[in-house]
């Protein structure tokens, strides 16, 4: 995810100085961290199990990105708190009329009204950061609104309804410096402002994704390592100042939630209380998915657990408490898009911890188990191929699929596959998974990396130090 913002801004504004003037927190906030549940891979534990393992890594609550029965009532004996939430493609209805949501509650929550552990309801997931679905941005507020009075009437008025927003809500996503944080101008009137006004109205949370590892890895020629991992620094201390508000920050996350709270200020709304619905570190990734590993994934959960049971807030609202979810409970298998979508979790299928962690923030870094070293935290140095998936004998898992990717691939630009086309340059040898190769490294170069793409092509494909055509 680019940013917006010079990296000379930033650099300038990496200085050591004190804190200035702060402002006071709003409301009286309930904390707990918990995990997000989600179930996009095919060898995952059942559901008993994955909650088991997530009350040992200390969680609170679960997240869920849909309502399936089983995994609610699940949920809802398991002892911890369980967050629902309403699928991006049902908001359109839902917002179109009170019966269907009432009818959606009485379904769905109704079996729970006694149990006093859901306390949350998210409706939609980041659903203004695609802008193929405008026709739902201006109808999330209806269906929030909907269903808050179906809640009400069905006796589960204790449900604070809300929805979540990437960091991409912000203009550029830019949070250099935190002061300049303001909302899209596509999105504030139709749908930021409604809900800002509704959450204000019913003292819920705006739940904002925060991810410091993104933001690290667009500025990480002059964005320390250790500030987004929220490592302490040594005296004196390295600190953002932001020359806006003459605030000191002293971790990136801090950093990223004040470039929101400013973003609320600016709309009016300086009062809405903020909580983050997914936050995280990658273990693994591609090859040019630098600073993915275990050991700062660990570093980064570890660090934010502690500041967040801490209770000191942000220099902008110091003091602030918030409910939290770390993403992820395990490594998602079946996830598109790069390799780090595949590797956010704190277990792996099997059940087996990527790395320990207490997310009740309690325990010290001294009694953790020693952590493998770092050791892609730089960008990879040499060149990158995409080429297709092969098991040790050469062998295509699905040949079909592949053809199919290639001809998709061929149709994105003409002559893109000339060359591996009868009498081109690179048609021999004459095989699919060569042929598929040099198309995927041929697609990758010219247009995914430009555009932020990645090498994966249904899975199909998979980075390489190696020249294909050696």
């Amino acid at each position: 995810m680019a940013m917006a913002s010079s990296s000379l801004t930033v650099l300038l504004s990496f200085l050591f100085l004190a804190i200035a003037a702060v402002e006071p927190a709003s409301g009286t906030a309930q904390h707990f961290l918990g995990v997000n549940y989600g179930r996009l891979g095919d060898d995952l534990p059942p559901p008993h199990i994955a909650l088991e393992l997530a009350r040992s890594a200390g969680a609170a609550a679960v997240r869920f990105y849909d309502t399936n029965a089983t995994f609610l009532a699940a949920a809802a004996s398991s002892g911890l708190g369980f967050v629902p939430a309403v699928p991006n493609e049902l908001i359109v209805s839902l917002a179109a009329s009170q019966r269907a949501a009432d009818a959606w509650v009485a379904s769905t929550l109704l079996p729970f009204r006694r149990n006093r552990r859901l306390r949350y309801l998210f409706v939609g997931n980041e659903v203004l950061s695609d802008p193929t679905t405008k026709s739902r941005w201006s109808r999330l507020v209806p269906a929030i609104t909907n269903l808050r009075r179906a809640l009400r009437r069905y006796g589960l008025s204790r449900v604070k309804v809300s929805t979540t927003l990437g960091m991409d809500a912000l203009v550029g996503q830019n949070v250099f410096p935190p002061s300049a944080g303001v909302f899209r101008p596509d999105i504030i009137d139709v749908a930021v402002c409604p809900l800002l006004a509704f959450l204000e109205r019913t003292d819920s949370y705006l739940f904002f994704d925060a991810y410091t590892y993104f933001t690290w890895s667009a500025n990480h020629t002059v964005v320390p390592l250790t500030y987004a991992l929220l490592e302490p620094s040594p005296a004196p201390g390295f600190r953002y100042h932001d020359p806006g508000t003459g605030l000191s920050y002293t971790n990136l996350l801090d950093h990223m939630l004040d470039a929101v709270v400013a973003a609320m200020c600016r709309a009016g709304y300086c009062g809405v209380r903020l909580a983050l619905a997914e936050t995280g570190w990658p273990n693994a990734g591609d090859l040019n998915e630098f600073g993915a590993n275990v050991r700062n994934a660990a570093t980064y959960n570890r660090n934010v657990a502690r500041h967040l049971a801490s209770g000191a807030g942000t220099p902008r609202r110091p003091g602030m408490r918030m409910p939290a979810l770390v993403f992820a409970l395990f490594n998602e298998n079946v996830k598109g898009g790069p390799g780090t979508e595949r590797h956010w979790g704190l277990f792996y299928p099997n059940g087996s911890a990527v790395y320990e962690v207490d997310l009740t923030g309690r325990q010290p870094v001294a009694p953790y188990p020693p952590l493998p070293p770092a050791t892609n935290d730089l960008p990879y140095p040499g060149k990158l191929w995409c080429v297709a998936r092969t098991d040790r004998h050469g062998a295509l898992a699905n040949e079909t699929a592949v053809r199919e990717q290639v001809a998709t691939a061929c149709a994105d630009e003409a002559g893109l596959c000339d060359p591996v086309r009868p009498g081109g340059g690179c048609h021999l040898p004459d095989t699919v998974a060569a042929h598929a190769s040099y198309v995927f490294s041929a697609h990758w170069n010219r247009f995914s990396k430009q555009y932020g793409g990645w090498c994966y092509f249904a899975g199909l494909a998979v980075e390489t130090t190696v020249d294909p055509k050696t």
